[in-house]
């Protein structure tokens, strides 16, 4: 469950935060150029992007924040060091919960190795609709 892989048995039915996902948001090297990044976030529906190591390790964000104060940074200078993610297996229901308690807009999910899986916004999710 926890790699996003099919689920079997009594609680497969449940809503989970895979089924919410997308790959949308703009995965960086840390060697990259806030420039570069800049410019790929302005057409990601996302604000931000995520640093990612070679074999797709979560590793940071940059804030829009940063992306339009920095000019000539790589990402790896910058970026804000190990955000909070989640696993795809966790239920809808418990993460928008998370999201709304914390008054955030946007869960990252990983794998358990930490390898970027994809975005839930939490408006997308079910509960966001009173479902």
């Amino acid at each position: 469950m926890a790699r996003g892989l099919p689920v079997e048995g009594e609680r497969a039915g449940e809503k989970r935060a895979i089924a919410f996902a997308t790959q949308g948001v703009v995965a960086c090297a840390p060697t990259d150029t806030i420039a570069a990044v800049r410019a790929a976030v302005a057409e990601s529906p996302f604000g931000f992007a995520l640093v990612v190591s070679s074999n797709g390790t979560v590793l940071g964000r940059l804030r829009k924040a940063i992306l339009e104060r920095e000019e000539d940074a790589v990402a790896e200078s910058v970026m804000e060091l190990g955000p909070s993610t989640n696993r795809p297996n966790i239920s809808t229901a418990k993460l928008w919960a998370k999201l709304q308690a914390a008054d955030l807009k946007t869960a990252i999910l990983t794998d358990p190795e930490g390898r970027l899986i994809g975005v839930v916004r939490r408006d997308d999710l079910p509960e966001a609709n009173g479902h």
